[in-house]
């Protein structure tokens, strides 16, 4: 049975796709001042740590937002009481 996510796994989902972006933006950094800079470089090492942070919380945040949590509200209306 699939439901609808609430406000937080919808804000989880869009802030994985920022984090996503933002790995994008370091990846393209890392590339363009990689050949100018060389590996040695502290720029390219925080670039380096940034892409994987990035990488990392976007996928947390991800699988946040399309977990399947069930509905622990006391208030539901689908279920009968037992014995009713």
């Amino acid at each position: 049975m699939s439901r609808s996510r609430g406000v937080g796994q919808r804000i989880s989902l869009g802030a994985a796709f920022l984090f996503y972006g933002g790995a994008l933006v370091c990846l393209g950094l890392l590339g363009y001042w990689l050949g100018d800079l060389g590996s040695n470089h502290a720029i390219i090492a925080s670039l380096g740590a940034a892409l994987v942070f990035f990488i990392g919380a976007g996928v947390v945040l991800h699988v946040m937002g399309l977990a399947n949590l069930p509905n622990l509200s006391f208030n539901r209306e689908d279920e009968p009481p037992p014995g009713a």
